[in-house]
């Protein structure tokens, strides 16, 4: 499991005076680029072979201009082609759940323009960082 901190800016709300719900999915692309960095994949346009096939968040709770916000993220499924990653958003002040997200990540020749396996030294990888949920 990765973790970030990320503090939410004023920009970052709505009329409501929360969290706007297009927000988070900027604070999750944030936390799977470290992610990947973090695995040792560096964001290299010229080598990068992933691509974002969906993303989706559920929204929980509500989250403040000001909160320092937890991102965790962690691989939950490896296929063939793709794995899947999940994140905790978490108040750093209160430890309350503000929302969980996740990502289908697929491995991708971009010179073919078409989606090939994972290689083994990748999903060894991958593996080291699965947790069940």
């Amino acid at each position: 499991m990765h973790e970030i901190h990320v503090t939410v800016r004023f920009s970052e709300t709505d009329a409501l005076g929360h969290i706007n719900n297009t927000s988070y999915f900027i604070y999750l692309e944030e936390a799977r680029i470290r992610f990947m960095e973090w695995l040792g994949f560096k964001m290299d346009i010229q080598n990068w072979n992933f691509i974002l096939a969906s993303t989706k968040c559920d929204f929980i709770s509500q989250g403040y201009f000001g909160q320092e916000l937890s991102i965790k993220t962690y691989v939950t499924k490896i296929g063939t082609k793709s794995f899947q990653l999940e994140h905790d958003l978490i108040a750093v002040q209160t430890n309350e759940l503000i929302a969980r997200g996740n990502a289908i990540m697929v491995f991708f020749d971009f010179e073919k323009q078409k989606s090939e396996s994972i290689p083994e030294m990748v999903k060894e990888e991958l593996r080291n960082h699965l947790v069940h949920s």
